[in-house]
C-alpha cells in the first residue's frame, strides 16, 4: 500500500470504521476522492482530500454552519484535518441529477422549486449571520481571476498559442469595467457550485431539509444572484425557458423590495463571468488533468455565454469576444486541438 492508503487505514481504525466494506464513488472535478463505507448496518462516506491540493477545513466549518441555520449539509462523524480525511453522513444516491434523468415535468418543477426555496431561506438571513466568521469576499479581483481562465486555457486550446499581452489586457479591462458595477451589492453566502449535481433529495424530511447540500467548501460572501444563476443556467443540463422564468419569478416574489432591474443586470454579469470561467475550467480539466468528459458540455456553455452577453451591461465583453474570437472558434476543443496546444507541447502530452 502507498503511504496515503496506510494513513487512511489508520484513520478509519481510530474512528471506529476499521474493516468497513468500502466502495469507490464517482469523483468530481476536484482532486477529492470518495468511498461509501458500510459497517454493522451503518453507512458513511469517506472523503479523501489530499493536501496541499485540497483542504477539508472549509467543508467542515461551512457544513456545521449551514446545519446550525436549519439547512441540511452532511454531519461530520470523524475528521483529521491536516491529513485531509473526513467521515461524513451518507445522503444516499438520489442526486437531483439522477432523479431528473427520468422525471416528468411536474417532478422537475418540484425539485427546482425546492432548490430555489433553499436559496430564498438562505438569502433571508442578514449578512452578519449567514456566513461563518472570516468568510472571504467574492471580490472583483477574484471574479476577474476566474474569468481569466478562459484566456489561460481555452485560448491556447482553440488557437494553439497563448494569447498576446495586449489581448489579455483588453480582456481584463472589459471585465473590470463590467464587474465593478456590481461589487457593492447584496452580500450573502454564495455556495458557488449550487446546481443539481450537488443537491440530494433526502427521505423522511420536511421543508428545505429535504434538499441535501454538497460541494460548498468554496463558499464566499458575494452577490445573491450568483447561486440562483448557477442553478438556472446549468453548465451540464438544459433547462426550459418557461421553467427558468417561473423559478426566477418564484425567487423574486419572495423579495418584494428587491429592485428587479438591478438584480437582472447582476444576474447577467455573473452569468457571463461564470460561463467564461467554466469554459476555461472544462478545458483545463482535459488539458492538465486528462478528464475529457467535460468537453461535451462546452457547446452548451458557449450558448449560455452568448445569451448572457446580449445584456447591455456586457457590451464591452461582447465586443471583445466578437473582435477576437470568431464564431468558428466558439466550440469545444477537440483532443487533436488540445494535443497541438502550446501547453501540451511544453508538457509532452500526447
Amino acid at each position: 500500500m502507498t503511504d496515503r492508503q496506510i494513513a487512511i487505514e489508520q484513520f478509519l481504525n481510530q474512528a471506529g470504521w476499521g474493516g468497513a466494506k468500502r466502495e469507490p464513488l464517482q469523483g468530481d472535478a476536484s482532486f477529492r476522492r470518495y468511498e461509501r463505507m458500510e459497517l454493522n448496518g451503518h453507512q458513511a462516506i469517506l472523503m479523501d482530500a489530499p493536501p496541499p491540493l485540497e483542504s477539508v477545513d472549509k467543508f467542515v466549518s461551512i457544513a456545521q454552519h449551514l446545519n446550525s441555520l436549519g439547512f441540511k449539509a452532511p454531519n461530520i462523524f470523524a475528521k483529521k484535518l491536516k491529513s485531509g480525511f473526513l467521515i461524513i453522513e451518507d445522503f444516499g444516491e438520489q442526486t437531483f441529477t439522477k432523479i431528473l434523468s427520468t422525471a416528468d415535468s411536474k417532478a422537475e418543477t418540484n425539485l427546482y422549486n425546492l432548490a430555489v426555496d433553499v436559496l430564498i431561506k438562505l438569502h433571508n438571513f442578514p449578512t452578519n449571520i449567514v456566513a461563518p466568521p472570516n468568510t472571504k469576499i467574492y471580490t472583483v479581483s477574484k471574479l476577474l481571476d476566474e474569468a481569466q481562465l478562459f484566456c489561460d486555457w481555452t485560448w491556447d486550446a482553440i488557437f494553439g498559442v497563448l494569447p498576446e499581452k495586449k489581448i489579455i489586457e483588453s480582456y481584463q479591462d472589459a471585465w473590470k469595467a463590467t464587474l465593478n458595477s456590481i461589487k457593492c451589492q447584496h452580500k450573502t453566502l454564495v455556495l458557488r457550485d449550487f446546481h443539481v449535481d450537488n443537491l440530494m433529495l433526502l427521505q423522511n424530511r420536511s421543508g428545505i431539509t429535504r434538499c441535501g447540500l454538497l460541494d460548498f467548501q468554496d463558499a464566499v460572501l458575494g452577490h445573491r444572484a450568483y447561486d440562483l444563476m448557477s442553478l438556472l443556467e446549468d453548465a451540464r443540463r438544459n433547462i426550459g425557458l418557461n421553467l427558468k422564468k417561473e423559478l426566477l419569478e418564484r425567487y423574486l416574489t419572495a423579495f418584494p423590495n428587491l429592485e428587479r432591474e438591478t438584480f437582472s443586470t447582476a444576474f447577467a454579469i455573473l452569468s457571463a463571468q461564470r460561463h467564461a470561467k467554466v469554459i476555461g475550467i472544462f478545458t483545463r480539466l482535459c488539458m492538465r488533468d486528462g478528464k475529457t468528459t467535460y468537453l461535451k458540455h462546452i457547446p452548451r456553455v458557449w450558448r449560455l455565454l452568448e445569451s448572457s452577453l446580449t445584456h447591455p451591461s456586457l457590451a464591452q465583453v461582447a465586443d471583445w469576444l466578437d473582435f477576437y474570437v470568431p464564431k468558428s472558434k466558439r466550440i469545444a476543443p477537440t483532443l487533436v486541438m488540445i494535443k497541438n496546444s502550446s501547453y501540451s507541447r511544453s508538457h509532452s502530452i500526447s
